[in-house]
């Protein structure tokens, strides 16, 4: 694929705080929240460790974002891990991240919501079939002209998008509250976690259920090189973001577990729904109230993953390890058109091959071990006389070693999950990687 040399490569910063917050909190509230409610409930089989577990879940969250802070006023440059990995040293490791992101994680998530829209959609009209698949291709297409139009116009819809979607859980949580019964939070389930209800098992058990409902607040590192005076909004909005997500979600559990016991959260396929239906004047509306919220849920977080996913490959080609086509900046758009372009094609193949993203999925072990050594990434770049962050996280390793112990959690239960296929999918990542790296590498050699 050749490229112009006069073609412009590089990108406008013409985002402020307000798209920094709406790409984490829309990519982390997501559809997740409505099933991992009774995930945690079952885990930690008490009222009140539900909503402690989403506490100190989202509290050790927040290291993670501190690190992604300092990381981010670094480097404020479009690409995310990959930059960090690259500037870390190593350059192999920071092209299998962006390899394993293109073919195997970012191009599913974006069909997977798509395809859940319109699940939702569902409770309105019967969609089945073709027609189901078609719509979620108008989705995808839909917000992929939005982003690819202008990435200030992108970013106002996205902030608008991420108001919508937390209004109406402010709306059950400011409402709820009010009917709290405060027996509620002491009922228990008669087994959880490792060694029954109340015990500290059980609670580690719910704290460790929770961290995928905060996985996503990091997204606006991908955009870094986006964002208007970077130094400052980068760590503002990251850490912004995770306070807010924690607000969130533990007014949500909180009046869940005030209107509904721990067994009727566990046991319920709809958490989100039951509580709805227990709150007086919207009780008589919670199907439809729910799947609206969904709708609007899913459709934030697939415009954000569409706006800030395409970043790493356009990084990358701009670094001659990936197909320069994906270095191309509209001339009149200003965005990187042919990154957003081919991952939403990749995205709408795979919504007519649902089985192939289902395996796909099995590369979620390989994407945790790629978050995990970010963190690490903090420990060598320190040591780099030229690393001079504008804002350095607080506690020294403390907190870049949090990050990596609640990441460490999540590798440690997806690899019970399927031990087998996470370790066939890391082979796979590194056999055709590695090989297709050290090809661009003598590529660049030849070139230079």
């Amino acid at each position: 694929m050749s490229q112009n040399p006069a073609e412009k490569t590089d990108l406008g910063r013409k985002l402020g705080l307000g798209a920094v917050l709406a790409l984490g909190v829309g990519t982390t509230v997501g559809s997740g929240i409505f099933s991992s409610l009774s995930e945690v409930a079952g885990a930690a089989g008490s009222s009140l460790f539900l909503v402690l577990a989403f506490v100190i879940g989202g509290l050790l969250q927040i290291p993670a974002n501190f690190c992604y802070a300092e990381l981010a006023s670094a480097y404020p440059e479009d690409g995310g891990q990959y930059v960090y990995f690259r500037e870390a040293g190593s350059r192999p490791l920071a092209f299998l991240c962006g390899w394993i992101s293109f073919w195997a994680t970012d191009p599913p998530s974006i069909s997977i919501m798509a395809l859940a829209i319109v699940n939702y959609l569902a409770f309105f009209i019967p969609i089945h079939g073709l027609a189901l698949k078609l719509i979620a291709v108008a989705f995808v297409l839909v917000f992929m002209f939005v982003h690819l139009r202008s990435v200030e116009g992108g970013g106002k819809f996205q902030t608008v998008i991420t108001a919508l979607k937390i209004l109406p859980f402010a709306l059950i949580i400011g409402i709820g509250v009010f009917f709290i019964k405060g027996d509620n939070f002491l009922s228990t389930a008669p087994l959880a976690g490792f060694a029954g209800a109340g015990s500290i098992m059980a609670l580690l058990a719910g704290v460790s259920a929770t961290t995928w409902s905060y996985d996503g607040m990091g997204a606006a590192c991908y955009m870094s090189g986006e964002i208007k005076d970077p130094e400052k909004n980068l760590p503002r909005g990251l850490i912004l973001t995770a306070f807010i997500v924690l607000a969130l979600y533990a007014g949500l559990t909180s009046v869940a577990s005030g209107l509904l016991t721990v067994d009727e959260l566990a046991a319920s396929d709809a958490p989100i729904a039951l509580l709805a239906s227990k709150i007086p004047f919207i009780g008589n509306y919670a199907g439809t109230i729910v799947a609206i919220m969904a709708i609007i849920v899913v459709i934030g977080s697939l415009s954000s993953c569409i706006m800030f996913q395409p970043r790493i490959e356009y990084a990358m080609a701009k670094d001659g390890l990936f197909f320069k086509s994906f270095a191309k900046v509209h001339p009149k758009y200003e965005t990187p058109y042919f990154s957003i372009i081919v991952q939403c094609a990749v995205a709408i193949v795979l919504i007519f091959a649902t089985s192939l993203s289902d395996l796909l999925g099995y590369f979620t072990l390989v994407a945790l071990l790629k978050n995990f050594l970010t963190f690490g990434t903090i420990f060598v770049l320190r040591k780099k006389k030229d690393y001079n962050p504008s804002y350095r996280l607080p506690l020294g390793p403390v907190m870049p070693l949090i990050a990596m112990f609640m990441t460490g959690t999540l590798i440690v239960s997806t690899f019970v999950w399927a031990p087998v296929a996470g370790l066939v999918c890391a082979v796979v990542a590194v056999a055709t990687g590695l090989p297709v790296y050290y090809m661009w590498e003598r590529q660049n050699k030849k070139a230079a």
